[in-house]
């Protein structure tokens, strides 16, 4: 039994200096930047979350100032109206917004990553953010859903950015994530692609359908997307849902661009 245990001591003692010598010679790096993570000894307490909610290590290493640039706006500044420009005769008007950062710097260049760079374990760190951010606020809900993907945008990135945010968001509240409720009825172009509020609203009307093996008649249901910018995207599918009989629906992004604030909050 001495010698096992010594054995087993041994063993972890080379596995620790290996590592040791690996991470000196070659340093890990920014998840987001690409620069020297050197901010990972204030990163464990995401790692412990990864492991409950997934049972693996994140695989994410972070530096100091992007870490920094990553802490959310004051509460005050975190709810909107969805539609950054309102319509005449909108069918669910004054719909709530939910933003806990600005787009711009680092989750400007975050999102991007994400989506383009294939980081779909960056998206779950957001969605951990947004998560911890709403239930600071005390909000809470029946069900947390995705924006889904079209099916060329999925085929050409292999996951979903808004479903691997909403997945850890749903853990932090412990609230049920359900991933198939919305569907795309129609694929539409990239909103980032289109100019003018018009040629984006006719590009999303009615993209969304409610899936028949879901009843949402009376349920608080959260809407998760990445970014959000005219909010039309978030807005359509909020619809799909009321029309489907939601009781109420907050949409959800990690950041946007919005400036004009509304003071209900959800």
């Amino acid at each position: 039994m001495g010698f096992s245990k010594t054995l087993r001591g041994g063993v972890s003692s080379v596995f620790a200096f290996l590592k040791e010598t690996l991470n000196f010679m070659f340093p890990a790096c920014c998840s987001v930047c690409g620069k020297l993570a050197d901010a990972d000894d204030r990163f464990s307490q995401y790692e412990e979350f990864c492991m409950a909610y997934k049972g693996v290590p994140s695989g994410l290493h972070i530096c100091g100032k992007c870490l920094s640039s990553l802490a959310p706006n004051e509460p005050d500044r975190r709810w909107f109206f969805c539609l950054s420009d309102p319509y005449e005769g909108d069918p669910v008007p004054g719909l709530p917004l939910y933003m806990p950062l600005t787009y711009e710097g680092v989750a400007r260049s975050a999102i991007p990553a994400v989506k383009f760079g294939k980081k779909p374990g960056l998206a779950n760190l957001m969605g951990c953010l947004l998560g911890t951010c709403l239930k600071s606020e005390s909000v809470h809900a029946d069900l947390i859903v995705p924006v889904p993907l079209s099916s060329a945008r999925m085929k050409e990135r292999g996951f979903n950015q808004a479903a691997e945010m909403a997945r850890p968001a749903a853990a932090v509240l412990d609230v049920p994530y359900a991933g198939d409720v919305l569907v795309r009825t129609r694929n539409t172009d990239r909103q980032t692609e289109l100019k003018g509020s018009l040629s984006r609203i006719a590009n999303v009307t009615g993209a969304f359908g409610i899936s028949e093996d879901w009843d949402v008649r009376g349920l608080s249901i959260i809407v998760v997307d990445d970014v959000a910018t005219t909010g039309f995207t978030l807005h359509e599918a909020a619809a799909a849902l009321y029309e489907a009989g939601a009781a109420k629906v907050l949409c959800a992004a990690f950041a946007g661009n919005r400036q004009i604030k509304n003071a209900e909050v959800y």
